[in-house]
């Protein structure tokens, strides 16, 4: 059993079976189309990349003055560019199935343009957030970070000044995050 549990690719391969299954058996009750499907991947990626904001946030940064210099590179060489991975294609594919979600939907271009009533404005102020959001990961934090951690050439000057961008937008983004789950959770809109 814990050699099963140890293999992170054979129990998501069988937590999307039972994904499967699971749609199948209930399929008379809960309909399946790609409006289901992709509110499922973006919740999926969705708490994947706020999960690993508040990693991020709330353990590896505060706790990296704790770490002994000599443990600091298990972090630093494995684990943070490792999470990084996740972090930027989870915040992109959070962001390509919301926006899915609101085009099969009808409400894309009323919610990105404030032209809707009521709800359909709600999620359009959740759904620039979350752009603002993602282009902090993309454009702000993982440049940065190359340069932090040593994925790519940089000075100690640049080094030193990429650490604070990277905080700052890090930091917006767990700010973000707060309100930006709100309005995905108040709008409710098919």
């Amino acid at each position: 059993m814990a050699k099963f549990f140890g293999n992170l690719h054979l129990v998501m391969l069988v937590g999307l079976l039972a994904a499967v299954a699971t749609m199948v058996g209930f399929a008379d009750s809960a309909l399946i189309d790609g409006n289901t499907i992709g509110r499922w991947l973006h919740l999926f990626f969705g708490v994947l990349w706020i999960g690993l904001l508040y990693y991020f946030n709330f353990v590896q940064v505060p706790s990296m003055p704790k770490i002994a210099d000599e443990h600091k590179p298990a972090v630093t060489k494995t684990i943070a560019p490792n999470a990084l991975f996740f972090f930027r294609w989870a915040a992109l594919l959070t962001v390509v199935t919301g926006l899915w979600i609101a085009m099969i939907n009808g409400y894309m271009v009323d919610a990105l343009t404030f032209k809707g009533e009521g709800n359909v404005n709600l999620i359009g102020a959740g759904m620039w957030m979350a752009l603002v959001m993602a282009f902090n990961v993309w454009f702000i934090i993982w440049p940065a970070q190359k340069k932090v951690l040593g994925i790519v050439e940089a000075s100690a000057e640049e080094k030193a000044a990429a650490a604070p961008r990277a905080l700052i937008a890090s930091r917006l983004n767990t700010l973000l995050s707060i309100p930006m789950m709100w309005t995905m959770v108040s709008a409710n809109l098919g």
